[in-house]
């Protein structure tokens, strides 16, 4: 199989409700974001002949999905309050909020799945939250 693996990143506080410990309250990461594609053939058309993808195709993609949690707080739905949320969004805080609990775990699968929702045959997404702390995600 061949495989291609590019990168993007991303600034975001983030905190984990409900964890006993420095992570549940809010900080901030510059996240790295890492896919892996592959094929077992390279294409045949003129423009990407002899390619797996189109790099700056799929750096494009990356790069606008991470893009979309850059500079925000990043909360999962439901872990603070109405009024607190509403005071933050009446500040113009940018605020996303997630079904997940927002892991580098968690995020890992994310960008997987929104990679794979692009038609890339995805082998691999790892979510780095420092350089040395980092979760990878793949299906078997």
């Amino acid at each position: 199989m061949y495989t291609l693996k590019t990168g993007a990143g991303f600034d975001s506080a983030h905190f984990l409700k409900g964890y006993d410990g420095k992570c549940s309250n809010i900080h901030g990461h510059h996240w790295s974001v890492e896919v892996i594609v592959g094929s077992d053939e390279l294409r045949t058309d003129s423009q990407t002949r002899g390619m797996v993808v189109d790099f700056a195709e799929l750096k494009r993609d990356l790069r606008e999905l991470a893009d979309e949690f850059d500079h925000s707080l990043i909360i999962e739905k439901g872990s603070l309050r109405d009024k607190t949320l509403e005071a933050l969004k009446e500040e113009n805080f940018r605020i996303i909020e997630l079904e997940i609990r927002p892991t580098a775990e968690n995020f890992a699968k994310y960008f997987f799945d929104k990679m794979k929702e692009k038609e890339y045959r995805v082998v691999e997404v790892t979510v780095y939250e420092t350089k040395n702390n980092c979760a990878s995600y793949r299906e078997d």
